[in-house]
């Protein structure tokens, strides 16, 4: 488990020299043949992806940006049915117009949606928290209470910020340029909040935290709303100014990702879950966020331990490495 960081980023490598072979469109199908489909081995990769990249700071949107890139899947182009006709999707609400479906419209939202297996990761490994939190709501437990009122305070601004920019955001940085950019920019901050931390050690659990705290780690968990930047590494950077042990700002990043996750995924499966079920069919949804789960659980045991002994610095320069290849190949 600790040479996790060096097979990610082989595996980031591997991602982007794929990327780079593969043509920026997709071939579209012939008149009889069907819409679209994602092979088992698609899912499994996204699923694995999107599980060892969830929880761990290296952004998990920057990977899968890429892998649906390296897999062909981010194409623009409407899919046709078999008699060649465009097809259609018309997003819930009044008034909103059609648009065409295409197999990015279907894998940005898969990749949404396979979240679920993330947050079963999290409800597996930190029962125990679920049931101190729910003592806290019976009046049976102070810390419990007091942990709740925490995860709700740091959910908060994500979640205002999210609604208001979530359309401006799908728009304009979903880019590997965005991405290259983010994790430059992850990595400083990284490093800054590396060296704050070793003259600043702390040693507070998630329920002590006042809701000042709180409320500041949710507000720099806004960054993550940058595809690239990554909301574990936000999290865990907020936690350590927090004054948050390395072990105990993974966990509180782990449990407050929880409303994120299940917020996102809730929403883009209202609006576009239909195109993907239309386009991907329910059974490779299941396959992914299974992989989804088992990955991000390893994942998670890794993260607790290796930050207690050998903190951020590696994922940061994780990111400069990962963003120097994905730079060389898309930028240039």
């Amino acid at each position: 488990m600790r040479r996790l960081p060096l097979l990610l980023l082989v595996a980031g490598s591997w991602l982007a020299f794929s990327a780079f072979r593969t043509p920026l469109g997709v071939t579209l199908p012939a008149p009889d043949a069907p819409a679209a489909e994602l092979s088992v081995g698609d899912a499994i990769v996204l699923g694995l992806v999107e599980g060892l990249t969830e929880y761990l700071p290296v952004s998990s949107t920057g990977h899968l940006i890429i892998a649906s890139h390296a897999l062909g899947l981010d194409s623009d182009a409407p899919l046709r049915d078999a008699a060649g006709r465009p097809l259609w999707f018309k997003p819930p609400g009044r008034g909103r117009p059609g648009e065409p479906l295409t197999l990015k419209l279907a894998a940005d939202t898969y990749v949404v949606v396979i979240q679920v297996g993330a947050i079963a990761a999290v409800a597996g490994l930190y029962w125990s928290r679920f049931v101190l939190m729910l003592q806290g709501l019976l009046g049976r437990s102070a810390g419990g209470l007091r942990l709740l009122r925490n995860l709700l305070l740091a959910f908060v601004p994500v979640a205002v910020a999210g609604l208001l920019l979530n359309h401006w955001i799908d728009v304009h940085l979903f880019s590997v340029q965005a991405v290259v950019t983010a994790l430059i920019s992850g990595a400083i901050l990284m490093f800054s909040a590396e060296r704050w931390r070793r003259h600043h050690a702390g040693r507070a659990a998630p329920e002590d935290l006042t809701p000042a705290r709180a409320f500041g780690i949710g507000a720099m968990q806004c960054l993550a709303l940058w595809p690239g930047m990554s909301r574990s590494m936000a999290t865990i950077v907020g936690g350590y100014f927090a004054g948050l042990a390395p072990a105990r700002a993974a966990e509180f990043s782990f449990l407050v990702g929880l409303p994120v996750l299940a917020g996102a995924a809730v929403v883009k499966g209202c609006q576009s879950g239909a195109a993907m079920i239309e386009v991907f069919g329910w059974n490779h949804v299941l396959l992914g966020a299974a992989v989804a789960a088992v990955s991000a659980a390893l994942a998670m045991k890794f993260l607790v331990g290796f930050l207690s002994r050998h903190g951020l610095a590696v994922f940061a320069w994780y990111r400069f490495a990962l963003a120097v290849v994905l730079g060389f190949l898309f930028l240039t």
